[in-house]
Formats: C-alpha cells, sequence, structure tokens
C-alpha cells in the first residue's frame, strides 16, 4: 500500500507538473497573442451578453448565457478556492496569489476559445440532441482520423469527474470544522450520515438532467459568492490597518519568494513559487482541462463568439475574486503565520480569529454549498463523456459509480485513489489544448466575422 500510495502521488504530481503547466500557460499566452488581447477589449460587451443584452429565445442551445455560465462556475468554485488557496499560501508565501492571478488572466484567453469551440462545432448524440464539447469539437472540427483524442478526452472525462477527491476534503472539513471542535466522535457512522446527505440532495438534482442542474446552479453559485465576499469584507474591515500591507507584499513577494517553505527546490525558489501560483491557479479555474465547454457548448446561441465571451469570465469570477478573497482572509488576520494548519483549516482559522464563535460555521456554510454545487456539474459532465461513447441512451448508468464513489469517498481514506482521479482529471487538457490550438484560426476567423456583424 505503501509503494501504490508513493506511485500516485508521483502519478498525481506528474500530471500537474511542468509539461502540463506548460501546455496550459504557454497555450494560453499563445491564444491571448494570437486574439490580440481580445478578453480585456471585449470585457464589458461579455458583460452585457451575460446580463441578458442579445438573448435569443429561438436560437439553438438548452440555457441561458447566464445558467451556462453558473454551471461552470459550480464546478470551478469548489474546495480549490478555499482549500487550495490556504495550501498555496501556507508552502509559497503572499507571492503565491500573484501567480495564481497570472494564471487567470491567462486562462481567460483559454476559456474563450475552448468555448467558443464548444458552440461553433457542436454535434449530436445518438437521440440527436444538440451537443457541445470538446469532444464534439474535435470530431466536428478535426475530422474522423482525431476521433483518438475525443475518445481519450471522454475516458478521462469519466474518471475524473468522480467526486472523490472534492467529497473526501468536504468530509475531512465537516469533521474538522463542526464536529471535532464540538467534541462529536467521528466514526464510520457519522461519515455515513454525511454520506446520505450528499447522495440525497445529490440525487434530487443530477437525476433532472441539465435544466435542473443549471437552474439550481444559477440560484446556489451567485447567492454563496456574494455571501463569501461579505464574510470577507468584514474580515478585511477588522483588519484594514493591515490591507495596503500585504496588497504589496503579494507584488514583492512574488519575484523574491521570501516566504516559501522550501528553499531545496529545482529552479530556485522563485521558479518553484511562479510553479506553485500557476499550478494552483490551473487547478482553481480548470482552464484548458475541457470541463467548461461542455456547460457552454449548451447554450441558447447562435453566435459562438458570445459563448466564448461569457465563459471567459469564470476565472475573474473562480481566480481573480473568488481565491483571492480566501487569500486576503487569510493574510491579513496573520494566521498564515502564527497556524500550522493548513488547507480548509487554515481558512477556518482566519475566519474564526475575526469572527470568534460563528466565523468558521460561516465558512462552512460556504464550503458546504461550493462543494455540494460541483457535484451537480461533475455529475452532468461525466453523463456527457459516457454519452459520447456509449450512445444517449445508456448516460444515466453514469450516476451509479457517481453516487457509489460518493459513499466511499466519506467513509474511507483511499489517497491512492484520490490521487489517481487528481492526476487522471488533469489529462483532459491534452486532447482539449491539442484540439484547442489547431482550431484557434478558425475562432480568429470566427472572431473577426461577430465583430463586423455587431459593427
Amino acid at each position: 500500500m505503501d509503494q501504490l500510495l508513493d506511485f500516485s502521488e508521483s502519478f498525481s504530481s506528474f500530471a500537474w507538473g511542468i509539461p502540463l503547466l506548460v501546455l496550459l500557460i504557454g497555450g494560453g499566452l499563445y491564444l491571448t497573442v494570437l486574439s490580440k488581447f481580445l478578453p480585456f477589449r471585449f470585457f464589458g460587451h461579455a458583460i452585457q451578453v451575460l446580463r441578458g443584452k442579445y438573448d435569443n429565445p429561438n436560437d439553438s442551445g438548452e440555457i441561458s448565457h447566464f445558467k451556462a455560465l453558473t454551471t461552470a462556475l459550480s464546478s470551478t468554485i469548489g474546495m480549490g478556492n478555499i482549500a487550495g488557496v490556504a495550501l498555496a499560501i501556507s508552502i509559497g508565501g503572499p507571492g503565491a496569489l500573484f501567480w495564481m492571478w497570472i494564471s487567470a488572466i491567462v486562462g481567460m484567453s483559454t476559456k474563450f476559445f475552448t468555448s467558443t469551440l464548444a458552440v461553433m462545432y457542436r454535434g449530436k448524440d445518438s437521440n440527436g440532441d444538440l451537443q457541445g464539447g470538446p469532444m464534439y469539437f474535435i470530431t466536428e472540427g478535426l475530422g474522423k482520423h482525431w476521433k483518438f483524442l475525443a475518445i481519450m478526452f471522454s475516458i478521462f472525462g469519466m474518471l475524473g469527474a468522480l467526486p472523490v477527491v472534492n467529497v473526501n476534503q468536504l468530509t475531512q472539513a465537516v469533521n474538522d470544522i463542526v464536529l471535532i471542535p464540538n467534541g462529536v466522535e467521528v466514526t464510520t457512522n457519522t461519515n455515513l450520515l454525511i454520506a446520505a446527505v450528499l447522495v440525497l440532495v445529490t440525487s434530487v438534482v443530477i437525476f433532472g438532467g441539465l435544466k435542473r442542474i443549471s437552474h439550481i446552479a444559477s440560484k446556489m453559485v451567485p447567492s454563496m459568492v456574494l455571501l463569501y465576499f461579505g464574510l470577507v469584507l468584514i474580515i478585511l474591515s477588522l483588519n484594514y490597518s493591515e490591507v495596503p500591507k500585504y496588497l504589496g507584499l503579494i507584488f514583492t513577494d512574488a519575484f523574491s519568494a521570501n516566504f516559501i517553505a522550501d528553499d531545496k527546490v529545482t529552479g530556485g525558489v522563485l521558479g518553484a513559487l511562479i510553479i506553485l501560483g500557476i499550478k494552483r491557479g490551473a487547478f482553481s479555474n480548470e482552464a484548458g482541462i475541457g470541463t467548461a465547454p461542455m456547460a457552454h457548448g449548451a447554450a441558447k446561441t447562435n453566435e459562438p463568439v458570445r459563448e466564448g465571451l461569457v465563459a471567459m469570465l469564470g476565472p475573474v469570477i473562480d481566480t481573480l475574486i473568488v481565491c483571492t478573497l480566501t487569500a486576503l482572509a487569510i493574510l491579513v488576520t496573520g494566521v498564515w503565520q502564527t497556524t500550522d494548519t493548513n488547507g480548509v483549516s487554515l481558512t477556518a482559522s482566519a475566519f474564526q480569529n475575526a469572527m470568534p464563535g460563528i466565523g468558521q460555521y460561516l465558512l462552512m456554510i460556504c464550503v458546504f454549498v461550493f462543494s455540494i454545487s460541483s457535484l451537480f456539474s461533475y455529475a452532468y459532465y461525466g453523463t456527457k463523456c459516457m454519452s459520447f461513447l456509449t450512445g444517449a441512451k445508456y448516460k444515466f448508468l453514469y450516476n451509479i459509480p457517481y453516487i457509489l464513489s460518493i459513499v466511499i469517498a466519506t467513509t474511507e481514506d483511499f489517497e491512492a485513489i484520490i490521487n489517481f482521479i487528481d492526476g487522471i482529471f488533469a489529462f483532459m487538457a491534452i486532447p482539449t489544448m491539442l484540439a484547442t490550438l489547431i482550431l484557434a484560426p478558425k475562432v480568429i476567423k470566427e472572431m473577426k466575422a461577430y465583430i463586423k456583424r455587431m459593427q
């Protein structure tokens, strides 16, 4: 078991290692330059599209621009924004956040291209229903000779969408934040109770299909982001004198790496800090992984560029806003230097420090909603991948191992399995990014035509 665990850790580290980061960040930089920095030039227009200014009920698709974005965000806004940021700061210090920002800015272009392609090259499943996502823009955009990439994406997608990592971390958060501090002994029975709640809520939503998932997500995600934003504003107001100091330190430490935990790293401390920040950012917003295009590909629009513009707002909300809120809460309260905890426990310490008695429980509400909303969208992604491989009439079967994995993840600490799932999820980026880079000139052509139509 020790050897299996070591192997799984190495596998996960390799999957989220430098080669993948080069593909994601290098590819994203190429797309940013190729589009002549479109995300920044058309940011205002993207907001107008999101608000529904250009909605047409007669357009093809299933859900609105807003619901497509919130469905995609429900998978990306989760433990990565709370536990992942805390981990990055506990290891790398304040400067890690700067490189997470860089990852998000680059990721905006990647999200634009992948989600534009998801609408440009929508295909039909075995039921004849219109579908979008990397597997479809690979087969429709590149042709049948490239179908192996679509199959590769779908296989990795089915495995990577299993909620083992998310549920395991959520269970740990419930135990550490709620049960153990209140003297409740953590047992198999308490974990089974958590599993029962998650299975019940998840089943009610996911068996209702995309429209129910998008409807629930469109209510949960904005309300929880606003609640989280409000709570962190309280923390910042209580520690207002520390805010300018740490905002400055985020920038200066990004290039000095004075607080990184380990100085024996390849490429020096600065190189290690850059890799840490970009890795956490990529893991958080999932730009280039291929999950978001599956949601955005279902948007009700006949203008692919519009959906791409809406999709690029994802990294802004996910990383530039939510991750920054978490980081500032941890930094200004000083818990990153005064406690030995990391992950969600470090974030909980920050909330408890600022709001004794209730802080950690308010955080737990956000953690629970963020995490459970992720379960809804990942179930949709998994069934969509299975539908591509086996046919639409069998896609419901994916929900069986999906629900079973929730129970397993709450009751068993199979760290090796968690590492494998974590690594497999990352490999979805290979077919997604390769196809996107090849088809990028088609997106540029479509973008120019759209701008001309708008003028």
